[in-house]
């Protein structure tokens, strides 16, 4: 049973089937003049169309990279080497993906200054911590829409609208959202948009970014002109026709799918947290992902938890894809004021399409074996016992005495 949707989606048989013939038959270069070429451009195009309806975009507003990480570092970097003569300081959250994160920090070296804001306990960034820290030479806010691990939802019409008043570019990552939930890059005043292809039903190695009509920024890959002298490099035309494909069922779905998520996420939830003792949700319980569910059960240790999971069906993870490999503790988790001990025994379940109400009872039947078990080996959970035996026997005490 797949629950990791946050890592990657499965591709859907109607994407797949649309790729097919650009494999095959339909393999000429966009570039070129004659018609098998001519194809591949007008199936490109189409794509486009496609991905631009999904945000609200205009055609020519999209540029396709190759992926959601490529599209950080051309709207982070294009724009800070295109206004630097204008500013250097740069405004992000602690809990971006690493795609932003490790994108600012290279920036730093470069002689840029990067304000890191934190977020509340909920997951969510404070508009006035926002507010005090823009100053004259502030050049770009980038604020991810939905975060990677505990799903939670930024206010960005609220951060857009500060950002256009200031004449500030506002970029948002949102390879976690779009597809999801409503993005509408125009309402929210959205300057630059992150979107990553495999997310949303699509194939891996194809993403977009949206560059805003009459925003500019410095060219990072040189080569033979394709979108727009801002990407060079004969495009990925499988990719994109498959990604565009997903960009239109995912926009002709979008409100059933929304509604089919949030009931299963939200019975998921009460389940997970009335079968097994000591469980909590991490982020905000309404403003969060459709799809995702982020736990954390204590004196537990999620890599334990993931393995068992998986020798049962159930694939889930401990914190974002990308940094499952890293034992170090999740920065987002800890961002919320967590301790390491909690961080470890965290458990993300990002539900896709494909998952009904009945996985529900399944999945929280077997979190519920796993963790019982796992506890009773776990000295963790003996010192937990222990110290709530010795609470009880003092409240005892004082009540004799």
């Amino acid at each position: 049973m797949y629950m990791d949707n946050s890592a990657t989606s499965p591709v859907k048989e109607e994407v797949f089937n649309a790729m097919v013939p650009y494999l095959k038959e339909e393999f000429g270069n966009p570039s070129a003049f004659y018609s098998l070429g001519r194809s591949a451009k007008k199936a490109v195009e189409t794509a486009r169309e496609n991905v631009a309806k999904l945000i609200n975009a205009e055609t020519r507003e999209i540029i396709f990279t190759s992926g959601g990480t490529e599209s950080d570092n051309m709207a982070i970097k294009g724009i800070a080497f295109k206004l630097e003569d204008k500013g250097k300081h740069i405004i992000t959250t602690v809990i971006e993906h690493p795609a932003v994160l490790r994108t600012c920090e290279y920036l730093e070296t470069k002689g840029f200054e990067v304000t890191y804001l934190p977020v509340k306990e909920n997951g969510i960034l404070d508009i006035e911590d926002l507010k005090e820290a823009i100053r004259d030479d502030t050049i770009l806010i980038s604020v991810m829409h939905a975060n990677n691990e505990i799903g939670t939802i930024q206010p960005i019409e609220e951060v857009g609208g500060i950002a256009k008043e200031k004449g500030i570019t506002f970029h948002v990552d949102a390879v976690q959202s779009v597809g999801k939930i409503p993005v509408d890059v125009k309402k929210a005043n959205i300057d630059l948009l992150s979107i990553s292809s495999h997310k949303l039903y699509g194939p891996k190695g194809v993403g977009a970014l949206f560059i805003r009509k009459g925003v500019r920024i410095e060219t990072l890959i040189h080569g033979g002109g394709q979108e727009n002298n801002l990407r060079s490099g004969t495009e990925n035309v499988p990719g994109i026709v498959g990604f565009g494909k997903a960009a239109e069922i995912a926009y002709n779905n979008l409100d059933a799918n929304i509604e089919k998520l949030q009931e299963i996420r939200d019975l998921l939830i009460g389940e997970v947290l009335d079968k097994v003792p000591e469980a909590y949700l991490n982020g905000d319980r309404e403003e969060r992902l459709p799809n995702n569910a982020s736990f954390r059960f204590a004196a537990i240790e999620g890599e334990g938890l993931i393995l068992r999971l998986d020798a049962k069906g159930i694939n889930g993870a401990t914190g974002s894809a990308c940094s499952s490999k890293n034992l170090k503790a999740s920065y987002v988790l800890s961002a919320l004021g967590l301790e390491d001990a909690e961080i470890h025994g965290s458990l993300r379940l990002s539900l896709g399409v494909e998952n009904s109400i009945e996985d529900v009872e399944v999945v929280s039947d077997a979190i519920a074996d796993v963790v019982g078990s796992l506890r009773q080996m776990s000295p963790l959970w003996d010192n937990e016992k222990n110290e709530s035996l010795e609470l009880d026997e003092s409240k005892f005490t004082d009540v004799d005495h």
